[in-house]
């Protein structure tokens, strides 16, 4: 894989999650339940966690030094995500839909600034890219999906 077949991945992960809540009104994208007691918004603004991760560590990374581990810095995965849904479930959705969209932009500006040979082979920014972005899309796209189709008043 090279860096244009990696962004086109990771574009297409990316345009099936806005896919998902597209339509939706404010109201059905802050209601909860969608994923445990998450809601779309919370969702997103989870997704947009962990590419704000990924602008965090993919610099040190390409200095060849580790983050830190999560089971370390947070007490684990689970434990950062509660943290920080708990943080962002303050946010308006407005400023959700705006934290997501920069940062997203932001990722990709650095990903196509970002060194050729990082996306060429495995390599451990590579790794870091895959988990926090086009594997982790997926996930949510589906959740998303799957609600809606159980949600008749939130119709896709």
């Amino acid at each position: 894989m090279d860096k244009s077949q990696l962004l086109k991945r990771l574009d297409e992960g990316w345009n099936a999650l806005q896919e998902a809540s597209a339509g939706l009104s404010a109201s059905e994208m802050m209601e909860p339940g969608v994923n445990g007691a998450w809601s779309v918004k919370d969702i997103i603004a989870h997704v947009t966690s962990w590419e704000g991760e990924a602008l965090k560590y993919l610099p040190l990374i390409l200095d060849g030094k580790r983050p830190p581990r999560y089971s370390v810095a947070y007490g684990g995965i689970d434990a950062f995500n509660a943290k920080i849904n708990e943080q962002t479930r303050k946010l308006s959705l407005d400023e959700v839909l705006r934290q997501r969209d920069e940062t997203h932009h932001a990722l990709i500006d650095f990903i196509q600034d970002a060194p050729e040979e990082q996306f060429t082979r495995e390599t451990p920014f590579r790794h870091r890219l895959r988990l926090d972005t086009y594997r982790h899309y997926p996930e949510h796209t589906a959740t998303i999906l799957k609600w809606r189709c159980l949600n008749s008043e939130a119709p896709l």
